[in-house]
């Protein structure tokens, strides 16, 4: 299996993750999902959503291999 790493990005800051994760490239379109709607729920919790952030999903070389909006991450339902 690959090494992937999952880069969180908002246009102007980022975290960026040094170690990775060894998974299939198939499963990293749901790890991004499940990471991204983790990041979410902590943001809820204090009051405040920035749905301006992104994962970009490097490979071993740094190529972008996958990218997810937060706003593609979750479904907003009005009243």
């Amino acid at each position: 299996m690959a090494r992937y790493f999952m880069h969180l990005r908002d246009g102007i800051d980022q975290v960026i993750d040094e170690e990775g994760a060894e998974c299939s490239f198939e499963c990293l379109a749901r790890k991004a999902v499940v990471s991204a709607r983790d990041i979410i729920a902590g943001e809820a919790k204090a009051g405040r959503i920035k749905l301006s952030q992104r994962i970009d999903v490097e490979d071993e070389e740094r190529n972008i291999v996958h990218s997810l909006s937060f706003a593609d991450a979750v479904e907003i339902v009005g009243p």
